[in-house]
């Protein structure tokens, strides 16, 4: 392609590298290949990368992955994309992502939030069925192994009790701090494989 049909494209200007230039060469590149169903690029878009390095870049270091997933490689597509949108705006307007107050909320509905992550997280992918295979590569070990050992933890503890004693409503709020971290990481890696920007920081309000 010459350089004068690309400027006649974009502009006169079209040597600043920005977003919207990106997109249009993009789109010039797919439509000049004969794939012009492609002219939709993301920030996520026909880009590998290990699975295990993407969980650490998030700070995820606790994921432990299984001999595959070690040197597992992932190419997110628009339905992991769609997913991943759905779920981060569900982690962003809960409990989860959300500051908690010592002196607003209370322990039980905090758990109750934090555990919906496992209902929420199962509709999305079965709804959306096996066009979300990569996107579950990244949901199902952060609800295993980040979520459950908490929810599975202060359930228990709940039945017994404990949100009737000041000091392991304490030990449950401090937990949870640690948790929400994870999650607000979590919530970042969303964001990133949907294509948005992140929102996770723009306000510390109590969530549901």
């Amino acid at each position: 392609m010459s350089v004068e049909l690309i400027r006649g494209f974009l502009g006169s200007d079209c040597t600043k590298i920005t977003y919207q230039n990106h997109m249009a060469l993009n789109m010039i590149q797919s439509v000049c290949t004969g794939n012009a169903e492609n002219c939709n690029p993301t920030i996520s878009e026909e880009r590998k990368m290990k699975l295990l390095a993407l969980f650490k870049k998030y700070k995820l270091k606790g994921i432990r992955l299984g001999t595959s997933g070690v040197s597992m490689e992932i190419i997110f597509k628009d339905e992991d994309r769609k997913a991943a949108w759905e779920l981060y705006i569900e982690m962003l307007t809960r409990i989860v992502t959300q500051t908690l107050p010592d002196e607003m909320g209370d322990e039980l509905t905090a758990l109750d939030s934090v555990h919906s992550l496992f209902p929420i997280t199962r509709e999305i992918l079965r709804r959306r069925g096996r066009d979300t295979i990569e996107f579950s590569k990244v949901a199902i070990p952060v609800l295993n192994q980040v979520v459950r050992p908490f929810t599975t933890k202060w359930h228990r503890e709940s039945i017994s009790g404990a949100f009737n004693d000041p000091l392991r409503c304490k030990e449950f709020r401090e937990e949870l701090r640690l948790l929400q971290t994870h999650l607000r990481n979590y919530n970042r890696m969303l964001a990133e494989i949907a294509g948005v920007e992140d929102l996770t920081n723009l306000e510390t309000t109590q969530g549901e």
